[in-house]
């Protein structure tokens, strides 16, 4: 954002909330954590998205929200009692948002709202781009009602929702990778041959800064421009940790395994393209998987 602005963020603590709540403070921007606990600092405004409640004057004094609130998707197993979180997570914290800036005197000019590569489902063969339809399968039915709740703040202010895939840095889905890999368990998940769509922790959090100044509205992918296969990601952490990449894991056990988790997280093709983006003046600093895998695994 060119000039400095109040950002208001839910998620702000979490993995991806925390670099960018970091990047924005460095441009010189003011940023205001929603916490559903009692308040203990002054950047700190307290809400309850499960009843729905924030307060209006928090709203109106913002001038752009970042919502990155979700249950975590990597936590295994997927049970029944799960996903229903993993649903409501999202569309109650997205509800409680949009519905307060479309009620608001003086909504924010932008609300930027979080999505997932998921939207796509199992896409073997085709490139994604934001026009690509819905797949099928448990995720794209979260993601499509967790879109379709943050287009209730429209027309008060503009919706975008990046569309993330897997996020590379100290932490997150590449930790629990690393914990693998040295139990001496990495290898080919199914054919391995399947996309996985990633892109390092400094320039998810760039793009959605990106984002807060950009025309770009709706569903927006945040990719690396460089395309990576499970096995490429699997191959090259077992690599840097020195483990042997050999065990391979068949598809029929990870399904037997983790079911839907299994089916749509590991064995799920996207080849989610970056091209709307890097048109709208966004440039990748991370482009090397074996680089950003290495910064990400650095001790």
């Amino acid at each position: 954002m060119t000039d400095t602005h109040t950002v208001l963020i839910a998620g702000g603590s979490g993995f991806i909330g925390t670099e960018v709540a970091r990047q924005l403070r460095s441009s010189g921007h003011v940023v205001v954590n929603l916490v559903r606990h009692p308040t203990h600092h002054p950047d700190e405004r307290m809400w309850d998205p499960d009843a729905g409640w924030l307060n209006p004057e928090t709203i109106e004094r913002a001038d752009a929200v970042i919502n990155l609130s979700g249950a975590s998707i990597s936590r295994l197993p997927w049970t029944l009692a799960y996903k229903r979180v993993i649903l409501e997570s999202r569309v109650n914290a997205t509800t409680t948002l949009a519905s307060a800036i479309n009620k608001a005197k003086n909504p924010p000019a932008v609300f930027l709202s979080g999505s997932a590569v998921g939207y796509y489902g199992n896409r073997p063969g085709e490139l994604l781009t934001e026009a690509s339809p819905i797949g099928e399968g448990f995720l794209p039915r979260v993601v499509d009602a967790w879109e379709t709740a943050s287009r209730l703040a429209e027309p008060a202010t503009k919706v975008t929702n990046f569309r993330t895939g897997v996020v590379i840095g100290k932490g997150g889905l590449v930790a629990t990778l690393r914990r693998i890999a040295l139990l001496g368990g990495a290898g080919p998940l199914g054919s391995g041959e399947q996309h996985w769509p990633w892109i390092s922790l400094h320039d998810e959090a760039a793009a959605i800064v990106h984002l807060l100044d950009s025309e770009l509205s709706g569903p927006v992918n945040l990719a690396a421009p460089t395309p990576a296969t499970a096995s490429e990601v699997m191959r090259a952490i077992a690599e840097l940790v020195h483990r042997p990449y050999w065990l391979p894991a068949p598809s029929w056990a990870i399904k037997a395994a983790l079911a839907d988790a299994g089916r749509e997280l590991i064995l799920s093709d996207q080849n989610e393209s970056s091209q709307l983006i890097a048109a709208d003046g966004f440039t990748f600093r991370d482009t090397s998987l074996d680089d950003t895998l290495s910064a990400a695994l650095a001790t």
